[in-house]
């Protein structure tokens, strides 16, 4: 079972079901950490340019509690593009750094007049919202009135115990029942949220949305749509839409990238002991990318082989 990521109830009107939410996706990514031509581990440091050298820098970078609030892929982004740099020797012409204590980092934002605006942690957590303890829905409407576009992450909200059970299937039925999602905000950690609350065949999800401010007007990016286009073109195109429709299955679709990757893990020889493995510490093994390169492969077989039987069926029909 994942772990929660929060904790409340879902609520509309009078009605209150407590749940959890649990993420209802995982990344299945090869994630990578940076090393030198020998296998020691390259880290990054916090830095500010400055003429006093000041003391010499830390190799370590700062702990998981003091890393700055924000996505996941932007901090991996950051780190690996400040790794990079540490990596790399320091040319005489740069000027002469010195590491910066976490208290003494603030963030800042260049306004469109050039000026430079500093917060600190403490003035940014006055106006954070607070945790919400409820999902309030504010109104109930038409799952296709959704762009696609809007959607964000989904997270399946699942009862709390065994006695929610029964307030959890009411809900769900009546949703079913109703055809409808439930457009609700909450706080999900520190950052505010508009949701949409779906119920599956299987129970209920909780879509994160982006904002409406947060999507950009197709009409700035996209070409105009008022080119002729005649009436044999249009039906040509149709019959090859006709001709490469299936019903859609997500098993038949696999991350040819990831396969190589650990193909490529897998054949190659261990350059040495990991930090992890030198203190016990769990990692992954090559026996355990095999398994995972294995599990893909058949994956990908099966895939391909439901994909053939299909289209023998259509050229047969």
């Amino acid at each position: 079972m994942p772990q929660a990521v929060w904790t409340g109830a879902l609520s509309f009107g009078l009605v209150s079901v407590p749940v959890r939410l649990v993420p209802a996706t995982e990344a299945k990514d090869v994630r990578f950490h940076l090393y030198d031509r020998e296998g020691r581990r390259v880290r990054y440091r916090r830095v500010v340019e400055t003429g006093d050298a000041g003391p010499s820098p830390s190799p370590m970078p700062p702990p998981a509690s003091e890393t700055p609030r924000g996505r996941d892929d932007d901090a991996d982004a950051a780190g690996a593009a400040a790794a990079s740099e540490v990596a790399a020797p320091s040319r005489p012409s740069e000027a002469p750094e010195r590491t910066v204590d976490w208290g003494d980092v603030r963030r800042g934002l260049e306004t469109e007049a050039g000026d430079l605006v500093l917060l600190s942690d403490e003035e940014i957590d006055r106006v954070r919202p607070r945790r919400s303890g409820t999902i309030d829905v504010e109104a109930f409407v038409e799952l296709g009135d959704i762009d696609p576009v809007h959607f964000e992450k989904t997270y399946y909200a699942v009862p709390r115990s065994v006695a929610d059970a029964k307030p959890y299937a009411l809900l769900h039925r009546a949703m079913r029942r109703a055809g409808r999602v439930g457009i609700a905000r909450f706080v999900l950690r520190t950052k505010p949220h508009l949701v949409a609350v779906r119920a599956m065949a299987e129970g209920l999800a909780v879509h994160t949305l982006y904002f409406g401010a947060e999507v950009r007007d197709p009409r700035a990016v996209s070409p105009p749509l008022d080119a002729r286009v005649s009436a044999r073109e249009l039906d040509l195109a149709e019959q090859l839409i006709e001709m490469l429709r299936v019903d859609w299955n997500p098993e038949e679709y696999a991350d040819t990238y990831r396969e190589e990757l650990l193909r490529l893990l897998a054949a190659k020889e261990p350059v040495g002991r990991t930090e992890a493995a030198a203190t016990g510490a769990a990692g992954p093994r090559i026996d355990e990318l095999m398994t995972a390169l294995r599990e893909s492969v058949e994956e990908a077989k099966r895939a391909r082989t439901s994909r053939s039987t299909r289209k023998r069926g259509t050229r047969a029909g």
